[in-house]
């Protein structure tokens, strides 16, 4: 008779650690107010494991954002290839950032907060302007196929409304702010290309 060997759970390395411990507990307070000693106590190792790895707090926060915009790079993503037309892939952009806004625990864009918080020329501040740059290039990109006369200038104003709308629902607006901001990225977008025509 066989008998089954239990499997071990699949133990996770010290740096995935870090970074979940990261992500949550900096979104959920801020990048200066949570201590380092919290996240090493989150992330279960030892102190040591934090300056090896990532070798300062800094450093560890430029990773956590660079694990959310990569998150957000996906989940715009996997939302634009459902759409059909150059149009739509624009305006998904706000209905992916409306799935987000809906989510429970939404804090706000983790970038603009980190932002807020950080010095210029520092690591953290060039990840969140890392972020904003390619947000600037996904509008600038989707307003060209969409036949924008003036893809800089609507991806401007789209960038704009993508910020205003996080920081409403941030402050409690919810996924709201998100349709909100749909619905004005559509007549900026019809009078973009009204002058293209």
């Amino acid at each position: 008779m066989e008998t089954k060997q239990a499997v071990a759970p699949e133990r996770r390395s010290a740096r995935d650690r870090l970074l979940a411990a990261a992500d949550e507990l900096f979104y959920e307070g801020s990048i200066h107010t949570v201590g380092i000693e919290r996240v090493i106590e989150r992330a279960g190792v030892a102190k040591a494991s934090l300056y090896d790895t990532f070798g300062s707090k800094e450093a560890l926060i430029r990773a956590y954002l660079e694990a959310r915009q990569a998150a957000r790079k996906a989940r715009i993503t996997a939302r634009l290839a459902t759409c059909a037309t150059p149009r739509d892939r624009l305006l998904g952009v706000f209905d992916a950032m409306e799935d987000l806004m809906s989510t429970p625990g939404y804090r706000g864009c983790a970038f603009n907060r980190a932002a807020a918080e950080s010095k210029p020329g520092t690591l953290v501040k060039s990840a969140c302007e890392d972020a904003r740059n390619w947000m600037r290039e996904l509008f600038t990109d989707l307003a060209r196929d969409a036949g924008a006369a003036d893809p800089d200038h609507l991806a401007s104003q789209l960038v704009l409304l993508y910020d205003g709308a996080s920081v409403s629902g941030q402050m409690g607006a919810g996924g709201s702010a998100a349709v909100a901001a749909r619905e004005m990225a559509a007549l900026l977008l019809d009078a973009a290309t009204a002058k293209a025509a």
